[in-house]
């Protein structure tokens, strides 16, 4: 009987040995697979761009799931932007297929990608774009497509931009909790949905501002780009075009013809000399950027540093802009000897502001030796967003960028209605003095904290407009005039010296090298995002544990990842309200 217990748990241990080596094995192919192998690209080849996702800022690193699973990577803005500069100059690629399937993205985003495509096409190159249907940023960047095709069954929706701010002041009346905010700026509307059922007049005015301009930008484009006027794209939007039929949308000069996804690329085959019953040479950009080295990246003695900073702004964790990441990776380039020169690429609309007074210092430490910082802004580069940019020697921005919002706030919660009031929950405190637990969920600041509360808001203001002042060479009061928490579209930013120059990354990457009086270059990309395999490995309990919560959560997991981000949020924040353009 022993020999038998014995045999059973040794078995069972030797199953899970050869377990967890079958996971090791598994993961370390799909990692090293993912590394290796350079395809080959054909003559007549066609370039293909599915918008068919999430576009990001640049690559995520690959957890252990995703590493599993060969999860493909996300879409990036600056791979799409790579492969179709490269196709342009590429003999091998005859034209660009765009398959419009629903992407997400800024409006910045959108127009470096227009951008990109509108340059394809000065090499005399053709574009083909198909949809079942098109969503309305799809189709801004597809309008200048040669050839504009859309499902028989299809529909185009242009309808203007717009965004959806939802207010929650009632919901938390209604289970007592009421917060605390002060601020400074007039158009420092992050805090209004806790406060107001509706917008202010000056955040309504605010954003009608940059939405109007935002719009009139892309209507302009897509005008251009289909030989019609603005108003005509305009009646499109108000006429609720995507209910027209879709012959209809072709005399409207929408879109060209009507055709199924196998005509298109029976077109496609005629375009490239396919002969008949040889398949067409598609190759996705992903490919086709794996097949090639990137502009820039082959060894070169001088180098350019672009760091990535991306998402909130945090003192501490693991994902976004985190000071205690960023800044010591700061101070590590500026006491680099390789590394004289630096492009900040900011694609984020804030967060702590001591966070982001932290790494102002660390840019400001790797320019006192003597090196140069320019900034790229992305989607959003808005009030802790802007904070980090604003020493900036240049700085560059998409003219759809969100930027300014110079402002800080801060909110304390208190629920003593609904711990006390509703659920009865009283509390006994014992204190040596009288602030001891200021701040405190169960008990409303007191009008000295309040004073005081505000005081440090108040300072807090005053350093970031300081801050601006300095690195814009402008006046403090200028700023302040400027500033008030309002957030600009990036064409009016340059207007008002908050920006320098209009542009996207890559122009500013080109700016630098002339300051810089580089001829040839290398651009490092920072933070890593590649990881080791026992990075990866390591990683898997977290990632088990964290879908185990996912699951037994269910539709409630959003909501908790929300209360946990709100419960760490530091007490002062230079952040902008979260704008979705739709």
């Amino acid at each position: 009987m022993l020999g038998a217990i014995a045999g059973f748990w040794i078995s069972i241990m030797l199953l899970v040995v050869v377990g967890f080596a079958v996971i090791i094995g598994t993961a370390a192919s799909a990692l090293v697979s993912s590394q290796s192998g350079t395809p080959s690209v054909e003559d007549e080849s066609v370039l293909l761009i599915c918008f068919d996702s999430q576009i990001e800022e640049r690559p995520a690193p690959r957890n252990f799931e995703a590493v599993i699973n060969n999860t493909p990577d996300a879409q990036t803005l600056q791979n799409i932007l790579r492969a179709i500069r490269a196709a342009k100059e590429d003999d091998r690629i005859e034209g660009i297929y765009l398959k419009c399937d629903g992407s997400q993205a800024g409006s910045a985003t959108r127009e470096a990608i227009a951008r990109a495509l509108a340059d394809f096409q000065e090499s005399g190159k053709w574009i083909m774009s198909y949809a079942d249907s098109y969503a309305q940023g799809d189709y801004y960047m597809a309008s200048c497509a040669d050839y504009l095709y859309l499902n028989p069954a299809g529909a185009v929706d242009v309808r203007g931009a717009s965004t959806v701010i939802p207010f929650f002041k009632g919901l938390l009346d209604k289970v007592g909790v009421e917060m605390q905010v002060f601020k400074v700026g007039t158009y420092k509307s992050a805090v209004e949905p806790y406060i107001l059922e509706n917008m202010s007049d000056a955040s309504r005015e605010m954003n009608q501002f940059f939405l109007n301009n935002i719009w009139n930008g892309v209507a302009s484009q897509i005008a251009k780009n289909r030989g019609v006027k603005v108003e005509t794209v305009n009646q499109w939007a108000d006429s609720l075009v995507v209910f027209d039929s879709p012959r209809q949308l072709v005399d409207m000069k929408v879109v060209d013809a009507l055709k199924y996804a196998d005509e298109v690329e029976e077109e496609l085959k005629g375009l490239t000399n396919v002969r008949k019953g040889k398949d067409l040479r598609l190759v996705d950009y992903a490919v086709y950027n794996a097949s090639s080295e990137a502009p820039h990246e082959k060894k070169e003695k001088n180098k350019i540093a672009v760091y990535y900073a991306c998402g909130d702004i945090t003192d501490n964790g693991n994902g976004g802009i985190s000071a205690s990441q960023v800044v010591p990776d700061i101070l590590k380039l500026a006491e680099d000897d390789d590394i004289q020169a630096l492009v900040l690429r900011v694609n984020s609309g804030g967060g702590s502001a001591y966070a982001s007074e932290q790494i102002w210092h660390a840019l400001e430490v790797f320019k006192s030796k003597g090196k140069t910082f320019y900034v790229s802004m992305g989607d959003y580069a808005a009030s802790g967003g802007y904070y980090i940019s604003c020493g900036a020697e240049k700085i560059y921005a998409e003219s759809r960028t969100l930027t300014g919002s110079i402002g800080i706030f801060g909110m304390l919660p208190c629920a003593k209605q609904l711990i006390t009031d509703k659920l009865g929950v009283n509390f006994g405190i014992v204190s040596t003095n009288a602030n001891t637990t200021f701040p405190s969920l169960i008990e409303p600041a007191t009008p000295f904290q309040a004073r005081r509360m505000q005081g440090a808001i108040n300072r807090g203001y005053e350093l970031f407009t300081s801050r601006c002042a300095e690195g814009r060479h402008i006046p403090q009061d200028s700023i302040k005039a400027v500033g008030e928490g309002r957030v600009w579209d990036g064409m009016t930013a340059k207007k008002l010296g908050l920006v320098d120059e209009l542009g996207g990354l890559e122009a500013t990457i080109e700016a630098l090298a002339k300051k810089m009086n580089y001829r040839k270059y290398q651009v490092v990309n920072y933070p890593e995002v590649e990881k080791s395999f026992w990075d990866v490995l390591a990683e898997m309990p977290m990632q088990v544990k964290a879908n185990a919560l996912r699951e037994e959560l269910g539709s409630y997991y959003p909501v908790y990842m929300e209360l946990k981000r709100l419960e760490n949020l530091e007490p002062v924040q230079a952040r902008m309200m979260p704008i979705t353009l739709q």
